[in-house]
């Protein structure tokens, strides 16, 4: 009994890291595609513009506390202490993941405006497709992700729709910091509005298909 509970928690981690990896993938393609960050990196990359006080990880960490710190307020006793330990270290193993995925396909050259919508829709897709693996691997998450379902357990509001709710909110507060503080836009395009609503609503359709499929079974 306990081997078959063993082996349930290894493939639980394997999807996990498998899902990071290929959202790692999805993050690469869309800054390959250079038009505009992923939501959730929108405002640290923002912020980092305007204060030098931390480089963009930094801030990209500072967020990933905050959003830590927001799950244990909202889950209290619910909250898995294992859990965030681990969110805490992938928050940086995150950003070495993502650092190899943009070197994997460093040779990969987008010249025109076709290629790198492409290359966004593509990134939108891979992300989506790496979350939702990570989901069903239910072990542990990033933080954003993390902080994302914690609030969907609380409200009881659909995940899909939070994500979709929090992207738009990350981009909208960092297009605000960039023409407040430049007066243009840096980091926030297109790709970054259209990656706030296709990418949960890609995890919305995987579900459903996967809810499908089990139904036929």
């Amino acid at each position: 009994m306990n081997n078959e509970k063993d082996k349930k928690i290894w493939l639980q981690y394997v999807l996990f890291v498998l899902g990071l990896f290929v959202a790692s993938m999805g993050v690469a393609f869309s800054a390959k595609a250079g038009l505009g960050t992923s939501p959730v990196s929108a405002i640290p990359f923002s912020v980092s513009l305007v204060n030098k006080t931390l480089s963009f990880g930094g801030w990209l960490n500072l967020l990933s506390v905050i959003q830590i710190t927001v799950q244990v307020a909202l889950l209290r006793k619910k909250c898995k202490p294992v859990e965030i330990i681990i969110q805490t270290v992938l928050a940086f193993v995150y950003g070495y993941m993502t650092n190899f995925s943009c070197y994997l396909i460093s040779p990969i050259t987008v010249r025109t405006y076709p290629m790198q919508f492409l290359m966004m829709l593509l990134g939108c897709l891979v992300l989506a497709f790496g979350i939702w693996i990570q989901l069903k691997g239910g072990v542990a998450m990033l933080p954003g992700e993390a902080m994302n379902r914690a609030i969907s357990q609380v409200t009881h509001k659909k995940y899909e729709n939070i994500k979709i709710f929090f992207d738009v909110f990350y981009i909208s507060v960092a297009a605000a910091i960039c023409l407040i503080f430049t007066g243009h836009l840096k980091g926030v395009r297109e790709g970054s509005i259209i990656a706030a609503f296709l990418v949960g609503t890609i995890i919305k359709g995987l579900n459903r298909i996967f809810a499908r499929h089990n139904g036929k079974r």
